[in-house]
């Protein structure tokens, strides 16, 4: 697409407000760089940290930030963690919690006390207080995770370990895989069973759907963890892999964002 990519180095687990003020920062560095407006692609907390830098700091961003895109995102909440913190609830049950925080440090990045920001009642009080600009171009992105005998014997690549430096002079590199989509798969039914609500294993259709924004609700069965690592099984060629969904989300923002400005263009006339 003729764009040079960058990625935030940021740390999942510190708080969004944290986080936010690091990628305001690093927006004025690239912008001022290259004296280009920046695109936003943020999955899953980091869709909730990008979001978050443009509510506290639109002022100073505005000429700098052309969109932004949530890709499974917990914008309104997550009720896996307001259920692993809530008294009464998931927290209650120890085995249960270790899955849940399992699934929270190795797919949302983030450890329990990060987990706080991300539960109902703390989404709710931010954007209250922060709400995002109206005139952000922003496109949210969700899927629904399924439960097939494909996904409950698949393996994910989460890791690789390093042996030992051989005779020969060469590492070696072992994958590490983990039954992910099966877990996604399982906590999808619970909080259907649970709330009567459709997710990716995480994240609820309806939170990751930003007010206002194009949504993107592919009909293709994809969890939470899809975007964040590879499957050991290539991906079949006719389905798109994560690298081209990505491709194809910016390409959207681009025409939201050129459609937006044409809109304002013949309002102001």
């Amino acid at each position: 697409m003729g764009l040079a990519c960058h990625i935030a180095k940021i740390h999942s687990e510190s708080s969004v407000s944290k986080n936010a003020r690091e990628i305001k920062e690093y927006i004025e560095e690239i912008y001022w760089g290259s004296r280009k407006r920046v695109l936003l692609l943020g999955h899953s907390k980091g869709g909730v940290d990008s979001a978050a830098a443009l509510s506290l700091y639109w002022p100073q961003l505005k000429d700098k930030v052309a969109g932004l895109v949530l890709a499974q995102s917990p914008y309104g909440g997550s009720p896996v963690a307001s259920d692993i913190l809530r008294e009464g609830q998931l927290g209650d049950y120890v085995r249960l919690r270790k899955i849940m925080e399992i699934l929270v440090s190795k797919v949302l990045k983030g450890d329990l006390q990060a987990l706080e920001d991300l539960t109902y009642e703390k989404r709710k009080e931010f954007l209250q207080q922060h709400p995002l600009p109206l005139e952000v171009p922003i496109v949210s992105f969700h899927t629904e995770a399924s439960i097939t005998p494909s996904v409950l014997t698949a393996l994910s690549h989460v890791a690789h370990l390093e042996l030992p430096i051989a005779a020969d002079g060469n590492s070696t590199r072992i994958p590490v895989v983990m039954p992910l989509s099966a877990a996604m798969a399982a906590c999808s039914q619970l909080l259907v069973a649970r709330y009567g609500e459709m997710s990716d294993g995480l994240v609820t259709r309806k939170d990751a759907e930003v007010p206002g924004s194009v949504v993107v609700r592919p009909e293709r069965k994809l969890d939470h963890a899809w975007m964040v690592y590879s499957s050991v099984k290539e991906e079949p060629g006719d389905q798109a892999d994560t690298s081209q969904v990505c491709e194809a989300l910016l390409t959207l923002l681009v025409e939201v964002a050129q459609k937006r400005r044409h809109e304002m263009a013949m309002k102001d006339e």
